[in-house]
């Protein structure tokens, strides 16, 4: 019995690295982004309005994965309601994913992260351009192409240091008078985003 258990495990030990490269290498074929099941939804409900544009009607199809690794990165960096970066080829991408910075290079592995408000910085050449994202998601695939979906970015060199200043004064205020745990989950939430604002106006 022992010796038939063994060539059981051995059998599957000699099929897991083939299907496993089987796995790595499997392209997914380039088709068009399109939300067909928001879009169906949305003429049941609304059938005289046209339905409104979703990040992922913004996106380009995926080409497939490539035999080397590319020496760019490309980026889709998109919002509910425009696109912000569109198929773009830079040299490294930083997010902000809730496990802490995540810097992105061509040939990273595929991985899926949550983002926390913070900096996304887009790093092409000796220029960096600098986004402030509040939350969403960066799907890192593993043909070299990373898409960056944020509920809502404004550029770094575009905020008020006053008005986040102020803002961060405010909910401090608030979170040190609330007495509900509704109230100090709101104010707690504003400390967070506008202690991020200031942290990436001073980095």
């Amino acid at each position: 019995m022992l010796r038939h258990a063994a060539r059981r495990l051995a059998s599957r030990a000699a099929v897991a690295p083939t299907a496993r490269r089987a796995l790595a290498t499997a392209e997914v074929p380039a088709e068009a982004a399109e939300d067909s099941t928001f879009v169906e939804a949305w003429k049941k409900v609304a059938p005289n309005l046209e339905p409104p544009k979703t990040p992922i009607s913004l996106m380009q199809p995926r080409p497939p994965t490539p035999a080397a690794i590319p020496t760019k990165l490309t980026v889709n960096f998109v919002l509910p309601y425009k696109s912000e970066i569109a198929n773009k080829e830079v040299d490294m991408v930083i997010v902000p994913a809730t496990t802490g910075q995540m810097g992105v290079l061509p040939g990273h592995v595929a991985t899926i992260a949550e983002l926390k408000p913070g900096v996304l910085s887009v790093h092409e050449g000796n220029d960096v351009t600098k986004y402030f994202v509040s939350s969403g998601f960066a799907f890192v695939h593993a043909n070299s192409i990373a898409d960056i979906v944020a509920v809502e970015a404004v550029p770094v060199d575009q905020i008020d240091p006053a008005l986040v200043q102020k803002g961060l004064a405010d909910f401090t205020a608030k979170l040190g008078s609330a007495s509900t745990d509704l109230e100090k989950a709101e104010a707690q939430i504003g400390v967070d985003v506008h202690s991020a604002l200031n942290a990436a106006l001073t980095s």
